[in-house]
């Protein structure tokens, strides 16, 4: 990888990554074609990272079909798929990490100690093998790409980070890798994360400026379907991703929610442009 990507800096070509950990989705896949449309070369990365997973979280039965991947990025027109093993990036002895520190320590971070560590470090050595002009990731992951956002600027990564929409099924579910951990009873009780979530943008569009009496309503949404467990709700703004005491014309919040529905940990989010 690193003979190609310094070939290709030879050459003058604008590289763009996709990080991923595969059982790609139109999510995803809408991420390699905002690539394909800014770059001369796209790179797809899969790689089902264990130093991001917690001892009870699901690495070992994380969803992986590395043909059908490929298939679907040839089909893309990708020009390069990058799969390292975990010897490869991890062998033995390996004792580097890459931490941020205060972005990570809330939400994803208080319920999933060390995950953003494993996060950030897997991606500067992605960004070290490929050297990308720019870095493609998505909306649903939104503190995720907060972290990484501050990770390059504090490391000073000569890096374009882009953050895509979240794309939806028909019915408003955010797509997800781990959205095949649902049985259908509980794939529309997880609807309800998306309802709260429209809940909350109708209040804050009809001028509602406390993020605390959002969360509260939010919280109602969620007392209908008692089986869906909640980690947290929270309001932030999207620069810097600090909470919030007023809601004001001229920033941009995420609406976050963590919730398990049956034993699936799914989060959303909605951004919101206040005019």
């Amino acid at each position: 990888m690193h003979s190609v990507s310094h070939s290709l800096k030879r050459m003058g070509k604008k590289i763009g990554l996709v990080p991923t950990m595969g059982y790609l989705h139109e999510g995803h896949l809408s991420l390699i074609k905002k690539s394909l449309e800014l770059c001369d070369v796209t790179v797809a990365s899969i790689f089902v990272n264990p130093s991001q997973f917690g001892p009870s979280e699901d690495y070992e039965k994380y969803p992986r079909d590395i043909e059908r991947d490929n298939k679907l990025l040839k089909e893309q027109n990708v020009d390069y798929l990058f799969t390292p093993s975990a010897d490869e990036i991890y062998p033995s002895g390996y004792q580097t990490y890459v931490e941020v520190n205060e972005i990570s320590k809330k939400f994803e971070g208080e319920f999933r100690p060390n995950h953003f560590k494993g996060v950030t470090t897997i991606v500067s050595i992605l960004f070290n093998c490929i050297q990308p002009d720019y870095a493609f990731f998505g909306q649903k992951d939104a503190q995720q790409a907060a972290v990484i956002k501050q990770m390059v600027n504090d490391l000073k990564y000569d890096i374009d980070i882009r953050v895509c929409p979240i794309i939806r099924e028909y019915d408003g579910l955010a797509m997800s890798s781990r959205n095949v951990y649902l049985s259908p009873e509980e794939r529309t009780k997880a609807l309800f994360i998306h309802k709260a979530l429209l809940y909350a943008r109708k209040l804050i569009e009809g001028k509602e400026t406390s993020p605390q009496t959002v969360v509260d309503n939010m919280r109602v949404i969620f007392n209908e379907e008692k089986s869906i467990k909640l980690d947290y709700i929270g309001i932030v703004n999207a620069y810097g991703f600090r909470e919030v005491d007023l809601l004001e014309d001229g920033n941009e919040y995420y609406i976050l929610v963590a919730a398990r529905v049956g034993n699936t940990r799914l989060i959303d989010n909605e951004l919101m442009r206040l005019q």
